[in-house]
């Protein structure tokens, strides 16, 4: 694609000195230019219910003074506009006369090329297959009473331009197939869902068989939660599965190892570096650079190329996400973690794939080593409060286990706790770790970015579990 940069009506190098000019006396800033396309379609009850195409661009401009920040965004790429937010950023310096920060350090690295993910297959075709899938559910079990299937892809180019010159492109596909299935006998109903993706094309998600393991995954989870009992409220010892479980690891510990809360010292491990946060063998790390996964960038939406960060080794509190501007503040480098929705939305530290690596132990010795207590499979939504740690999370798949032996599916199993606590309570991780199938989404101060989580089989003792049977 052509420069972003070259789409306004005036000179680079006019721009160029506009963002200089802005910038100049602070201690940081950047302009943030954005072309993005999108499509999703969805197939619900028996009809193509939604169907949407979307395109975008526009641009962030921002100058940032000590705690301080200016930010002007707008879809026009004009001079006008241009000089217009140059005007409002700048009034953030009032009389403060900062060093600008030396420019990110670049790389040779691309994780994209220039595919987009959008037009292949065609339209006609994703309405069709998701047809296909429709049909596929309901013929293969009578108790099926609604499918709902979805398509969605975008493509974005992104450049960031900085007030020395410097300039960064990234490119960034992604794509998401996702089934969710209602199931009922009588007056009774229950859902399964399954979804995958990455940053990729849809080729390898929409094979047939594919495809057809997702439906089924989605119609196996309600066919299970159809037989489930209510969960039992109590204090369990818990396993939990490798994969899209690690959604608990992100919430109750992830958000709390962003340089932000922790330079506001908000979060609940604000002053704990190099202390014991965790129990021995429990190891997280947060890494943008693996290929096509959901969370994957080149670089950050400030030009930082993103990295493997170790936030908890062996239990040790050892690192955190740092944007460019809280890690200025707290002393520390920049990890490659500043990320924003779009550029109409400012870069705080964020989250890209994070996980628990894997230990040494077989999942089911795991699972054989617990008297009575709870599987849980897969989670839902969940409730996290950052300063306390404390953390919310229902159960959308999970069974008993009774004398090491998985058995009952149940049904309503709310697991309580807060996140430096349940971290202590790991006694056992599993060597099987996997990351998410590619369906997370991370929501932040009103700004949502597509993120990866993961961990191997875990078991932690003693966690509450909120259900309705005593």
């Amino acid at each position: 694609m052509n420069s972003i940069l070259g789409q306004f009506d005036i000179s680079e190098d006019k721009v160029r000195r506009v963002v200089a000019d802005t910038i100049a006396g602070a201690d940081d800033g950047e302009l943030y230019l954005e072309y993005s396309e999108s499509e999703a379609l969805m197939f619900d009850n028996g009809r193509l219910k939604t169907a949407n195409f979307n395109t975008d661009q526009g641009f962030g401009l921002r100058a940032v003074a000590g705690e301080a920040t200016g930010y002007a965004h707008s879809s026009e790429l004009s001079e006008s506009a241009l000089l217009r937010a140059s005007d409002a950023v700048s009034a953030v310096k009032g009389g403060y006369s900062g060093t600008l920060a030396a420019a990110p350090a670049r790389t040779n690295r691309h994780l994209y090329g220039d595919e987009n993910p959008i037009p292949s297959p065609s339209f006609a075709e994703k309405a069709k297959l998701l047809q296909e899938i429709d049909a596929f559910l309901r013929n293969k079990d009578p108790r099926v009473r609604q499918v709902t299937a979805s398509l969605a892809s975008s493509w974005q180019h992104v450049e960031i331009l900085r007030a020395d010159g410097q300039i960064v492109r990234d490119i960034r596909p992604l794509v998401r197939v996702n089934v969710s299935v209602v199931v009922g006998e009588g007056d009774r109903q229950e859902t399964g869902s399954y979804g995958m993706g990455g940053r990729k094309g849809f080729g390898e998600f929409l094979a047939e068989d594919s495809w057809r393991f997702a439906a089924d995954e989605a119609l196996r989870q309600a066919l299970v939660n159809l037989q489930a009992v209510p969960a039992p409220a109590g204090a369990f010892d818990i396993v939990l599965s490798s994969g899209w479980p690690g959604v608990m690891l992100h919430e109750a510990v992830g958000h709390g190892l962003e340089g932000d809360f922790n330079r506001k010292k908000t979060s609940a491990f604000a002053g704990l570096m190099g202390q014991q946060v965790a129990a021995r063998g429990v190891t997280v790390v947060d890494d943008g650079t693996i290929a096509e996964r959901r969370g994957s960038l080149t670089v950050d939406d400030e030009g930082t190329p993103t990295a493997r960060n170790v936030l908890i080794e062996d239990g040790k509190l050892v690192g955190y996400m740092q944007d460019r501007q809280n890690a200025r503040l707290m002393g520390m480098e920049a990890t490659g973690n500043g990320r924003r929705e779009s550029y109409a939305h400012q870069p705080m530290p964020r989250m890209t794939n994070t996980f628990m690596t894997a230990g040494d132990l077989d999942p089911a010795e795991i699972i054989a080593s617990v008297p009575h207590g709870i599987y849980a499979v897969s989670f839902g939504g969940g409730q996290v409060d950052i300063t306390s740690g404390k953390f919310v999370f229902g159960c959308t798949e999970a069974y008993m286990i009774e004398n090491g032996k998985v058995t009952q599916p149940i049904k309503g199993a709310m697991l309580i706790g807060n996140g430096p606590d349940a971290m202590h309570r790991v006694t056992m991780v599993g060597n099987d770790m996997k990351l998410d199938t590619g369906i997370g989404m991370c929501g932040k101060a009103g700004q949502g970015v597509p993120v990866g989580v993961g961990q191997p089989h875990l078991r932690m003792n003693q966690m509450t579990v909120g259900g309705t049977r005593v």
